[in-house]
């Protein structure tokens, strides 16, 4: 089995040099590339009640055209939305026990090739994928969401610490409590290289990731100190 990895201490969108910290030398990176990821990108998690249960449902779901991650007993589709089209269905037919999440239409979008001032986009690109809750606490939810809706008139510092690090693009969805953020880099790059460049002569940034701590808290299934955890990728050859 691939070796977890998960973050301690990453805050959400501003990613901050604790990454690096956080991720395992021998942690494998993700190697999933595509050469644009449009928005209409949508991600379907599948929790199964037991995580030995992934060969068998991979093997009767079949050749799919999504990216395949993984945590524990948590499985995330990653791919077009007009390619999910009775995927939850399928994923049931399979007898296999289980809980299905959507997350589409993101809540927001970081663009290179809108918030960077140029039009020079990576191909292809490397996908990683991370999760977290939200606190149970409704106005504090309200708080999170109104802080990314005026992000970038009131906290620019933080999209220019993405296009310093080569984000290409940053997407954060919602369903319920639960947040999945999709950080895309150039594919010849890893975050352990481009991470440290969002907070380069940036304090804003840092006030940023300090500011979102008290908005977020791990899924069910982290240890007590863990809020954001990866999602390994799941090769062709696991399946």
């Amino acid at each position: 089995m691939k070796q977890m990895i998960t973050c301690k201490f990453l805050m959400l969108p501003g990613l901050l040099a604790l990454l690096i910290a956080c991720q395992p030398k021998s942690a494998k990176q993700s190697v999933n590339t595509m050469a644009w990821l449009p928005v209409d990108r949508v991600a379907i998690e599948l929790i199964l009640d037991e995580e030995g249960q992934k060969d068998s449902l991979l093997h009767q779901l079949g050749q799919m055209p999504f990216e395949i991650y993984q945590w524990k007993n948590h499985l995330v589709f990653f791919g077009a939305d007009s390619d999910t089209t009775g995927f939850t269905e399928q994923a049931r037919a399979t007898g296999i026990s289980l809980q299905t999440k959507k997350y589409d239409a993101p809540m927001y979008v970081f663009d290179r090739a809108a918030h960077c001032g140029d039009s020079a986009v990576a191909r292809p690109w490397r996908n990683y994928l991370l999760t977290a809750n939200l606190v149970a606490d409704s106005a504090l939810q309200q708080e999170y969401m109104h802080y990314h809706a005026v992000q970038f008139e009131e906290w620019p510092e933080v999209a220019e610490g993405f296009c310093r690090a080569e984000f290409q693009q940053l997407l954060v969805y919602r369903n319920g409590r639960q947040l999945m953020l999709v950080i895309s880099i150039p594919a010849n790059k890893t975050l352990d290289e481009l991470n440290p460049k969002t907070e380069e002569n940036n304090p804003r940034v840092v006030d940023w990731n300090k500011l979102m701590s008290k908005y977020q808290e791990g899924i069910e299934g982290t240890d007590p100190d863990e809020t954001w955890v990866f999602l390994n990728p799941v090769e062709v050859g696991d399946m």
